[in-house]
Formats: structure tokens, sequence, C-alpha cells
């Protein structure tokens, strides 16, 4: 994570003691000052505290690690907490050894998550995981600001981090993002936050190392097209329309200015144009990015540069020692001011203050949350329905749902077959407990072997073989050069098939591998996959093999063939399809792709049809729209702020099971045609729900909302228009079924996008190289 540091450093970085105390507002220093005043508001508070800190401490405490003021009775604070998937190691979270606070559930990965397409689960997962940062909170044991989440659209399959991310579409990011966020820091309308998320990596940051292309120097060239249409969405729905209170900025540049030294990013955009100026919203710099602006950008001259140039762009903290280290003579130089010092400190307090930190506990919500709300068997409970509900069937000939009525003889192999902290991926944090598909198999009523070799599964009834790729081959700092299943994986899977038997593959990892050779073999019946799954993998895996639960996940990202990786390089920012290039996502990917987004299988068959009742019209004016969106806006308490927010309509989908097994189904709608600039998306995902429990011969009704913004393309500029033509709603791959409706009149402008003015060069040696960080990792790196 941290290029440049010393070892030293790192060992002293996650050696600072985690934040064991509160301010003293009754008794201490500041008891009369107005940041202990209850009845102030959170900018008039914090303005009086920072009027209290000499300049040296307010330098100080512009790092993670913040000291604090001892003099003031001002404890220090640890910025850098993780809770990805589950409250994780990090400098600012500590783990007991054993007993209470130990552990915290360890829910699956977000793109394990994303693959269930269920955004009420989502919010649930997330108020839990906050419930219990909470609980370690009030315990001493870490702090109440969390870098998470990833929300970089996982474009490449070679990335390493996709895993992080939910998957690849930018409408399915965005609104994972706001049902996540809402979980995280509870009601905006409350007076006190559960914790403060942080939204990472802004902006345009995928890349790891691929040959020789290092994340900590790469500059990432995107048109103002795709930045609008296919980077930016994720983060504008968190700072715009969701209300984070924090975001991170990337390691790399964005068209030549390094992200965390870039005002036209971090003010323009962020702060100006999507209206995220509350004085308790503060970004955060990736650990070592203001360093790397001067180190592996070569963007300033001087580390004092660097720093006065991160500062005054708008990063507030320093995750690293560089602002501590080099702003006292940057200061003594004059390249900056005071009020820009003490901005960055005020948002940086203010949220403290909006979390309770200065309050007495007795006074707020969530300073009396304990242990027993960690672990607890609702907790467990929903950590195994998010595994189920994000595994993906991708074939069937029948072999499953598996019958154990006979007690057949079972032999599990592969890489994965006895997986247990491999099932949580990276971010991870201690677990109250993994189950193993091993462990899992072992509970059925079947004769299970569990094998290294092939030649143990000839007397096998079924053979379920478990591999796939794990965090030795797609992690942070580690790109994938290949999306081929490993030789020796799929030799063995092979000789496997041949034996005759009735055999399952299963699938695990981030990042797809390329399954044609599993697909076309007759002789394996099924392939599901899990991705990384959580605590409760193995049990969940077994209760969709053996059909205790139905499987209902979408693939939440595209599989290619194995020669994508030779058709594109990564660095190679575009989305649509170009000389060398043969498109990204399944928008714009014009060859076959071996699963497309979107796909998955159910143990049941469903049909669509479209509700005529309500819905939308067969036509709409233009003009008339805009007029009605207009009206909206103006009025207060229509909610709408904005015109891409602005309804068009419903389509109501009825969605029968002409099964006999109940199963949810997820109602994906898609929107085609051929409007606006060319090329045009073969379809974008403008909506989509989750319906449960549908029985054999039941229905229920999808309900998928359109607004304004589900219509606009993106022109060259980045400016968002409504065009003339014909669109048609598609209910899931396929289509199952699908509604027509034009527009028409003349083309209208939903929204501007500012252009980027007085843009400096890139100097790196090699633009978009970097020598790369090769020490140890300190978001992977064991905690005492």
């Amino acid at each position: 994570m941290v290029k440049g540091f010393s070892f030293q450093l790192l060992a002293w970085l996650w050696a600072v003691p985690s934040l064991a105390a509160f301010p003293d507002c009754k008794n201490g220093p500041l008891k009369d000052n107005k940041v202990c005043d209850m009845t102030a508001d959170a900018l008039e508070r914090a303005t009086s505290l920072i009027k209290l800190f000499t300049v040296e401490e307010k330098i100080n405490n512009t790092g993670n690690t913040s000291p604090g003021v001892p003099r003031l009775g001002l404890p220090a604070y640890q910025w850098w907490s993780e809770a990805l998937h589950g409250v994780a190691h990090s400098p600012g979270v500590k783990f007991s050894k054993n007993g209470n606070f130990s552990y915290a559930t360890s829910f699956p990965q977000p793109i394990t998550m994303g693959a269930a397409f269920d955004d009420a689960l989502i919010k649930d997962v997330a108020t839990i995981i906050s419930t219990e940062a909470r609980a370690f909170s009030n315990a001493g044991r870490t702090g109440l600001d969390f870098w998470t989440p990833n929300i970089n659209p996982f474009r490449d399959p070679r990335w390493g981090r996709g895993q992080e991310t939910p998957g690849e579409d930018p409408f399915h990011l965005s609104s994972y993002v706001h049902a996540l966020i809402d979980g995280l820091q509870g009601n905006t309308e409350s007076r006190y936050k559960r914790i403060v998320a942080t939204c990472k990596h802004y902006a345009g940051y995928d890349i790891e190392q691929w040959q020789g292309n290092a994340r900590f120097g790469f500059n990432a060239v995107i048109s103002p097209q795709d930045l609008v249409e296919y980077y930016m969405p994720p983060f504008q729905e968190c700072a715009r329309d969701s209300n984070v209170g924090a975001f991170m900025c990337s390691y790399n540049a964005v068209n030549g200015v390094p992200a965390c030294a870039d005002p036209y990013l971090l003010q323009t955009i962020l702060r100006e144009k999507w209206n995220w100026s509350s004085e308790q919203q503060w970004v955060t710099s990736d650990c070592d990015a203001v360093a790397n602006v001067f180190t592996d950008h070569h963007f300033t001259k001087t580390p004092e540069e660097a720093v006065a140039e991160s500062l005054k762009a708008g990063t507030d903290v320093d995750c690293g020692p560089y602002y501590q280290k080099y702003l006292p003579n940057a200061y003594k130089q004059g390249l900056f001011n005071d009020s820009v010092l003490d901005m960055a400190l005020i948002r940086q307090y203010s949220s403290l203050i909006r979390l309770g930190y200065f309050d007495p506990a007795e006074a707020q919500p969530y300073r009396s949350v304990g242990f027993d709300s960690v672990a607890t068997e609702g907790n467990l409970a929903l950590a195994k329905r998010a595994a189920v509900e994000g595994m993906v069937l991708l074939k069937n000939d029948g072999l499953l749902p598996l019958s154990i009525k006979n007690k057949p003889k079972i032999s599990l192999l592969g890489d994965w077959a006895n997986a247990t902290t491999q099932m949580q991926g990276n971010y991870k944090g201690t677990a109250p407990f993994l189950t193993s598909p091993l462990a899992a198999a072992q509970n059925l009523s079947a004769t299970v072997t569990y094998a290294s070799t092939p030649e143990a599964a000839k007397d096998a009834d079924v053979i379920i073989y478990i591999g796939g790729i794990d965090n030795h081959i797609e992690a942070e700092d580690l790109d994938r050069n290949s999306i081929s299943w490993n030789a020796s994986q799929l030799s063995t899977i092979s000789t496997l098939s041949s034996y005759g038997k009735k055999m399952l593959v299963v699938q695990m990892g981030g990042g797809q591998v390329d399954s044609s050779a599993i697909k076309a073999n007759a002789n394996i019946s099924a392939l599901i996959w899990a991705g990384y799954p959580g605590q409760a993998g193995g049990t969940a895996l077994f209760d969709i093999i053996t059909g205790v639960s139905a499987p209902a996940g979408r693939l939440p990202i595209t599989q290619y063939p194995a020669s994508y990786v030779d058709a594109v390089p990564m660095t190679d920012m575009a989305l649509r399809p170009g000389p060398k290039n043969p498109g990204r996502t399944y928008k714009w990917y014009t060859g076959k792709p071996v699963f497309e987004f979107g796909h998955g299988l159910h143990y049941t068959k469903f049909s669509a049809s479209i509700v005529t009742e309500g819905g939308l019209a067969k036509s709409y004016s233009i003009s008339d729209l805009m007029s009605k969106c207009k009206a909206s806006i103006a009025d207060s308490s229509s909610g709408v702020k904005y015109a891409d927010k602005c309804a068009l309509g419903t389509v109501h989908a009825a969605i029968k099971n002409k099964g006999n097994v109940t199963s949810d189904y997820v109602a994906l709608g898609f929107l085609a045609g051929q409007f606006g600039p060319a090329p045009h998306p073969k379809k974008s995902l403008v909506a989509y729900t989750r319906l449960s429990d549908i029985a054999g011969g039941a229905s229920q009704t999808a309900d998928l909302d359109l607004t304004l913004g589900s219509l606009a393309r993106v022109e060259d500029n980045g400016k968002k228009v409504l065009y003339p033509g014909t669109y048609k709603l598609e209910v899931d791959n396929g289509p199952l079924t699908s509604v027509t409706f034009t527009l028409t009149g003349e083309k209208a402008t939903l929204d501007e996008w500012p252009v980027q003015k007085n843009q400096r060069p890139h100097t790196a040696k090699g633009v978009g190289k970097g020598n790369g960080y090769q020490g140890p990792n300190p978001y992977q790196a064991p905690i005492a």
C-alpha cells in the first residue's frame, strides 16, 4: 500500500495504539471551550477548538496518525481504520488475542455481495458492520472513521483489487454504494453518524503493477466522456447524493495531475459541482500518495511544494508522514497560508463532532454499544445469507441440486476444497469461525472423501472440484497477466472429467477466469462461481449444491476469453472499441464473452411480462419532460435536486416461476437503442431489483424505476443529453420481455461538465511508469 516508506516507519505506523480515549468535556481542559458546547453547531465547535492550536500542533495533526494536543486534553487519534466487509485489521483496529473483541463478523467480499444485486441486503450488512465498529470503538479498539468502500469500477479483468468492488457496471456500483453508505453512516438527518465512510479511490484508479506500470506514478488518460459515463458515477453518488463523510484521493494522476494535488478533481468537481461542501466532509490521501506527488509523478520540484500543492488542492489528511515532515518548511516558505491549514483541521474535527466524539456517552445513541452486538446470531445468519445470495450458477446440465437421500460417495478435490481464510479475500478481520467447503460437506448425510490427487476420485459417485484464484494471484499491488485457469488445475479437472462420474466444478476468487473448456466439456455437469464468500462460505456453498437454497446470483462482471489480455493493455483507459481495443465491459465489448454480465441460472424457469397498467407512456416530449423536471427541482418538497434524478416512470414486470422450486429472482432492466452519439452501447443497466422466495407457479412484480438520467447519453465533452429516438427497456439478458417507447422533439442538456483549465504537464520519466514499493504491505500485515 505504501511506497517509499521505511521498514521502521511501517513498524511505527502499526505499533501506534488505538484511540482508547475520548476527550473529557466535563472535567478536562476543554470543558469551557465551545467545542464542548452541544448547543453550538459543528462548524462553530471545531473552529473554536482549532483556534487553540499552535501552528506546530496544527501540522502535527495533519497525518493519519495524529498525536492530538496533550496540553488541551485532546487524545491521539488514528484516522485509518478498515471495514470493507467487516471490521478489519488496520492501524486503527486492534483485535484482542482471545475473548471479547477477538473477532468480528466477516461478510463476503463486495464482488460476491455485488452478485446478489440486493441493495436491501447491502444496507443490512453495512448496518451490522458499523454497529460492530461502534462496539470496538467504545472499547477503545478502533476509531470512528473507516476507509471503505472501494467504489472504482472493475474495468479490466486483470485488476488485483477488483474483488473489493461490486462489479463492472457504474449504475450497479452507484446503487450499491448508496445502500452501503446509508447502512454505514446511518440516517443523514440524525444528529449523530454511526461511523464515517470513505469513498475510494478518487479517481481513475484500477492498476496496481502491470508490466512496469505502477499505481504510484501512473497517469490515467481519460476522456471527459468516459469520466462522466463510467469512472465518476459511483463517486458522484457518494458525494452528491449519499452525503458520504470522507473521500480518498488515489495514487495515480488523471490527465496529467496527481489526484491528491488536483484542485480540478478535489475542488471544481467534488466540492463545487457535486456540492460536497459541508465543513464535516474531508479528504484523505491514499497512503504515501502525497509523497508520490514528488517522488513518482515528479509533479513538483521539492517535497515542500508537494505537500503545499496537495493541501491547497483539498487533501485534508495525509496518510503517511509527509505533511508532518514537510509542512513546517513549506509554511516558512510561504507556500500556503493559515486559512488553508485551518480548514483541513476544521473539516476533520467537525466530522468527529458529528460522531459524538466530544459529547458525553449518555447523550448519544451509539456510545453504549457493546460486544453483545458483535457476531450475534442474526449477524452470523446474515453473513451466510449474503454468501448464498452472491453465488452464481453458470452451468447446470441437471446435476444440481444434488440429491443426498441415498448417501452418495462424494469426492472433494481442489486447492479451495479445504479453504478457510482464503474465503475472506483481502482487507479482512478475524472471523468468529471459518467453515470450509470440506467441513460443510462432512456435515451432510453423505460419504465424503477429501483428496489431493485425482486417482482418489475413481470410486466416487460425484466429484466436486473447488479451485480458481486467490490472493496469491490477485491482490493489492498484484495485477494478473493471465485470465486463464491455472494450467495444473485445468489439467486435473480434465482428468477428473474423464472418469465418467457426475461432476461439479466450483470457481472461487474475485476476478473471472476463462471457463470455456469447462463450459464446453459435456462430462462436467455444473459450474458455480462463488467468489470470496466469507466466514460461512463452505456452508453457503453446500446449501446451494444440495438445494437447501436456490441460486439466483448474477455475474457482476464479464467473463472474457483468455485472449482478451492480448487485445488491449491495462493502461488503455478507454471504454469504447478502437483499433487496439475490443471494448470494455458488457456495454462495449465486441467479442463473444464466455459468460456475459448478468448471467446466472436457477433451479427453476422464469418468465416475464410487462404489466400494462401504469408504467411508461408510449411517447414523451423532451421539452415536456424538461419542464416537469425543472418544476420538481424548484419544489423543495419533491426531494429532487438534480435533473438526472427526475422520474420518468416505472416499468412493472410480472415475474412468474414456471417450475416447482421456490427461488429468488434478480430482475435486471437494460436500456437499448440507437439514440445519441455513435458508437452506441449494446445496452446499459438502468434498474434492478431482487424478488424473494417466488414459489413454484406463483408470480411477483418487479418495479424498475427509470429517471431522465437513465435515458441520457454522454457527449465527447462530458455533457449529459436527452436525445430523441426509440428506446427499449429489456428485462434480463435475452431478454425475457421488453417495452418500447420514444422521445420526441429537440435534444436537451441535463448536465454540463466543467472544463479542466490550467492543466500542468505530467513530467514523470516514462509517463505511467513507476518503480513500485516492494516492501511489506501494511494492509495485509498481521496485527499483534
